[in-house]
């Protein structure tokens, strides 16, 4: 089989797949930016932003990928006269600590091995020292398909006083996340994830407090600028019109189906996942207790590596999976089921995947991912 983009199994840890509706609503003309048109879309946009987070409050769209939604957050929100914490076990968490790096010149970061859960009790213990004004983590690290306990360190930081600042790129709508409960002052979300609209825009969630600790830290991401003029269903600067359009359309499509329920759908693919790989005799990646719902990474079985594996998938059976990233490349593959992802493409990857291994003689029970499928599907 020949690789075919517009037909293949695309299951990588975003961008994910987009609905055909949400295709065709970027094929919209040329419109004008600062017409009545364009503010209705906006408008509407604003009006279901709350079923994206699951919560009211101040909700911004930045043109630009997730990572300029965590700049805006850290170069707004960022004490200059104070100590800021970071928590990091992975890829984007280390990536969190570059930028804010470049915005506090007083940070502490507590770093874990990667596939591990945050070191939740040396962060406690710098939060009770009382000097810590923010903390930065990423809620789910795609990188070693992890989803960090939050609510066992929101106590600790409410106690504390600092700004919660999160990396929720690809938490929201991937897995739950406990706006209000946990606290939360910054949650940044990226369209190309449990959103299932096209990458390149950033969705910024401020609470109260956030907001008036605004300060500007930069010109284009200026996040006040942003919340003054989407209240009037403006934006600043030209936006990127085709990917409003399609963020409508995902946020409607989020709505018809309802956030609890694609929550629940993203739970059980993450289950029948699981399932499946412990089928084949393989293993996963990080701690089983914090697995991720949006993305099961699993370890290279001894022998095959990418061009074995991953490779195969692509070029033989026309699905796509993602491989590993900095010092996991070549040693773990990930499998993404979030957004509009369902139960056809995990019965095919994982068909896909049996044969690769049986091939290679390391199957030792055929059609047991399958059946771990099967047997969780509703």
């Amino acid at each position: 089989m020949t690789f075919d983009p517009e037909t293949t199994t695309f299951l990588i840890a975003g961008p994910v797949r987009i609905h055909p509706r949400v295709l065709r609503a970027m094929s919209m003309p040329s419109l004008n930016h600062r017409g009545d048109y364009f503010h209705g879309i906006v408008r509407e946009i604003r009006e279901l932003l709350p079923v994206l987070f699951g919560t009211t409050g101040h909700q911004v769209v930045l043109t630009g990928s997730g990572t300029a939604g965590l700049e805006a957050v850290y170069a707004s929100l960022v004490p200059k006269d104070g100590r800021t914490l970071v928590l990091t076990n992975g890829n984007f968490g280390d990536r969190t600590n570059e930028i804010v790096r470049r915005y506090s010149s007083s940070v502490t970061t507590l770093s874990a091995p990667w596939g591990s859960p945050i070191p939740l009790d040396p962060a406690k213990a710098e939060l009770a020292k009382g000097d810590v004004r923010a903390v930065c983590v990423v809620h789910n690290e795609t990188s070693v398909g992890l989803a960090n306990d939050l609510a066992a360190l929101a106590p600790a930081v409410r106690e504390a006083g600092a700004l919660f600042l999160v990396d929720g790129i690809s938490a929201v709508a991937g897995i739950p996340v406990s706006v209000e409960a946990w606290g939360i002052d910054a949650l940044v979300a990226g369209s190309q994830k449990g959103l299932a609209a096209p990458a390149g825009l950033a969705l910024v969630h401020l609470s109260e407090r956030a907001r008036a600790s605004l300060r500007p830290g930069t010109f284009y991401l200026d996040l006040a600028a942003h919340l003054k003029s989407l209240e009037k269903n403006d934006t600043p600067w030209t936006p990127a019109v085709p990917l409003f359009l399609a963020l409508r359309e995902a946020l409607l499509l989020l709505k018809e189906e309802g956030l609890e329920a694609r929550l629940a759908r993203t739970h059980r693919l993450a289950e029948a996942a699981r399932a499946a790989v412990d089928a084949l005799g393989l293993e996963l990646f990080p701690d089983r207790r914090f697995a991720s719902d949006t993305v099961t990474a699993v370890k290279n079985p001894a022998g095959l590596g990418d061009p074995e594996l991953r490779k195969v998938l692509e070029r033989q059976y026309n699905i796509i999976v993602q491989g590993g990233q900095g010092a996991l490349t070549g040693k773990i593959f990930r499998i993404g089921h979030m957004g509009i992802a369902d139960w056809p493409d995990l019965l095919v990857t994982f068909a896909a995947l049996e044969r690769i291994l049986g091939k290679a003689g390391r199957l030792e029970n055929p059609g047991a991912s399958l059946r771990a499928v099967v047997d969780r599907m509703p």
